[in-house]
């Protein structure tokens, strides 16, 4: 006999703006600009599939900046810091900024921050190229600052930052709030004011609250999106801890998890923010 799955997809599930923007831009400028060099400073989003598409459009991921080129040089959606704008220019290129609107405003925000004196904690994990570029920015007018994202982390600093007493809080546009919150009760017990910016982006609270009431409500989640990617790995976090989860990148990988998704009735499904709407559909057309 077999079982009928219930299969539901989540309505926050894959690209969101910032990510669709900076894909679609970069596909326009080569058109655009048939004979001209299009690179992109590291990879535009973390999606394998996705810049394999680009590299065919005949976009080229630079891990490092030559001394001397030309051509456009993009700077990608998670920003990069005032001196490596510079270095760009300087080697000849020509510059095209799409860092996400929301990361820029954690920018702003981190910079405001320091600005007006505060001790700035970015809350996010400290190698990625998003809080890399807030730190960077940040970094140009004082500095007063960290990166955390434990308490534990935070830890190290208690001295000082019970001595500066005014504390500033931005935090990566892709962070969890269950990372956040502890941290907020932590710093709050030693300072004397705390000024909090909760820079998480709409896309990602909304995405991450779904796939909570998701995994609240079926027997097993299927999270897909690339393994390097922030906001996928979160949204499986969140997931694992309420129902049995299996984060996969692409839809070849099920059959390794035939057995799980064999044996569950109710199928919850959402995506990371780097994810092409056309890997989720093949996820749930195997999945049915």
């Amino acid at each position: 006999m077999t079982i009928t799955k219930e299969i539901t997809l989540a309505k926050y599930a894959g690209f969101c703006y910032g990510v669709k923007r900076a894909v679609d831009t970069v596909k326009k400028i080569k058109l655009e600009n048939p004979d001209k060099n299009v690179y992109v400073l590291g990879e535009l989003i973390h999606n394998s599939q996705v810049i394999e598409e680009l590299k065919s459009f005949g976009v080229v991921s630079l891990d490092s900046l030559p001394d001397k080129g030309e051509g456009i040089c993009v700077i990608r959606s998670h920003g990069e810091s005032p001196k490596t704008f510079e270095k760009i220019k300087n080697a000849g290129f020509e510059v095209y900024d799409l860092t996400c609107p929301d990361v820029k405003k954690v920018q702003q925000k981190a910079i405001e921050l320091v600005k007006d004196g505060y001790y700035l904690v970015i809350v996010g994990k400290e190698e990625h190229p998003e809080v890399s570029a807030i730190r960077a920015n940040a970094l140009m007018y004082g500095d007063k600052v960290i990166v955390a994202d434990c308490v534990a982390e935070l830890n190290k600093y208690k001295s000082e930052l019970k001595e500066h007493k005014h504390i500033g809080v931005v935090v990566q546009t892709t962070q969890t709030l269950t990372t956040l919150n502890p941290i907020i009760e932590y710093l709050t017990s030693i300072s004397k004011e705390l000024k909090i910016a909760n820079t998480i982006c709409p896309s990602t609270s909304k995405r991450q609250a779904e796939a909570k009431e998701l995994a609240q409500n079926n027997d097993l989640m299927i999270i897909v999106g690339s393994k390097n990617s922030a906001n996928t790995t979160h949204l499986a976090d969140i997931a694992r801890e309420l129902t049995k989860t299996i984060h996969i990148e692409t839809a070849d990988e099920l059959s390794q998890y035939a057995n799980i998704i064999e044996k569950s009735v109710k199928i919850g499904v959402t995506a990371g923010a780097s994810t092409p709407q056309v890997i989720i559909d093949n996820v749930v057309k195997m999945l049915k």
